[in-house]
């Protein structure tokens, strides 16, 4: 390899700078790392986010889901949102309810094409002989991880402090295949299935992200002491894939110490990585202490399509009185957004608006009611987009 001769650098950090302030702009992204040009000639420090390849920049299709009760209420606040700060997606509107008795087509190819989704919540009657739309879209598509992110917003007090967890939860079999049957009459038998390929693969995504993260643990909750054969596969799964990642500590706790563990000292969890019915009672009992439903932001995944959501249980979809007075909280909703931009490689958006959002629930001004205040969706939305400064 060649050596730099001395008198070649002052002109190679002019070259340096040179190509930065072309490529230009700010990020507060932790991931993406630039030359601290003050230590060249004292020039104002300049950072990029990455480096755009050429279209990257084009307006992207997502498809809109608005929902059920509250959702055209906070999904319209997304659209405000989007449209103010000039974000490069646009929407496509579909109308679907959780009482139909399965997803349009149209719908489905309509999220084949676009690859990426924001969905309002979807109502899912109690009982009866009408499945769940929700877990329609994650067989269809094969979304396999469910991701809610639960964590302390700056302002908001809450039971506990410094509380940063993230949810994986396999999203396609266990209790929620929906394989059930009445065998005589009075006597209802329930399939749960677990597969060593859907554990593995679940597994390596958590496992990836906390890697790609910096997250340093992994806990796979189970209830392999009784459920010895299924839980015993998912916790086979998770011990192989595991000894790939050397950096990321690995460890299992069963699922009912599990909820205790959360509500009496929950900062001792990171990534925790979870089969389908225990993922859902975890994700929301973590939202619940870190702020609650209306503030935890989700998505689910797959290899080709991601759907974004409020993270947690939407059971205030139905809250005919959030609607009649328009108090839902939106603030799941447009951080689940940021997730989404960031998914579709927009970062600087992403950061604007997650910035923007907290910014608001730090000032403590315009508060829906379930975190305090009483301010409508609207005012929620308009303290966003001054925060924006749009």
């Amino acid at each position: 390899m060649a050596k730099l001769r001395a008198s070649s650098l002052p002109r190679q950090w002019s070259q340096l700078r040179s190509a930065y302030q072309v490529l230009g702009g700010q990020s507060s992204h932790p991931q993406i790392a630039s030359p601290d040009l003050h230590c060249l000639d004292g020039q104002r420090k300049r950072s990029i986010t990455y480096m755009p390849r050429p279209g990257d920049g084009t307006p992207r299709a997502v498809t809109l889901l608005p929902g059920d009760g509250i959702g055209p209420l906070v999904t319209g606040a997304v659209v405000q949102v989007m449209k103010a700060m000039h974000a490069p997606v646009y929407f496509e509107t579909y109308e679907v309810s959780g009482k139909m008795d399965k997803v349009p087509q149209e719908v489905i190819d309509s999220i084949r094409k676009n690859k990426v989704c924001l969905k309002g919540g979807l109502a899912t009657p109690v009982g009866g002989g009408v499945s769940s739309l929700n877990v329609q879209l994650r067989k269809e598509l094969d979304l396999f991880a469910s991701l809610v992110h639960c964590f302390n917003l700056p302002g908001l007090k809450t039971r506990h402090d410094n509380v940063n967890i993230v949810v994986i939860r396999e999203n396609t079999e266990g209790e929620y295949s929906g394989l059930e049957h009445e065998v005589v009459p009075g006597v209802v038998e329930s399939l749960k299935v677990i597969t060593k390929f859907c554990s593995e693969r679940i597994a390596k995504y958590a496992f990836e992200y906390a890697y790609l993260n910096g997250r340093k643990t992994v806990t796979a909750v189970h209830k392999a002491n009784i459920m010895k054969l299924a839980d015993g596969l998912f916790l086979e799964s998770c011990r192989e894939i595991a000894k790939n990642y050397p950096s990321v500590k690995y460890n299992e706790v069963i699922v009912d110490n599990c909820c205790m563990q959360l509500v009496s000292k929950p900062q001792q969890f990171d990534v925790m990585v979870t089969p389908n019915l225990y993922g859902t009672l975890v994700a929301n009992t973590a939202a619940g202490i870190a702020g609650g439903t209306g503030v935890m932001p989700g998505g689910n995944v797959g290899a080709e399509h991601a759907i974004f959501e409020q993270g947690a249980s939407a059971g205030n979809v139905g809250n005919e009185k959030l609607v009649l007075q328009k108090t839902a909280n939106p603030t799941a909703i447009l951080l689940s957004s940021a997730m989404l931009l960031r998914h579709l490689k927009f970062p600087a958006f992403a950061d604007k608006l997650e910035q923007a959002v907290m910014g608001v629930i730090a000032e403590g001004k315009y508060r829906t009611k379930d975190l305090g205040g009483l301010s409508t969706t609207q005012e929620v939305v308009d303290a966003v987009l001054e925060k924006l400064d749009v």
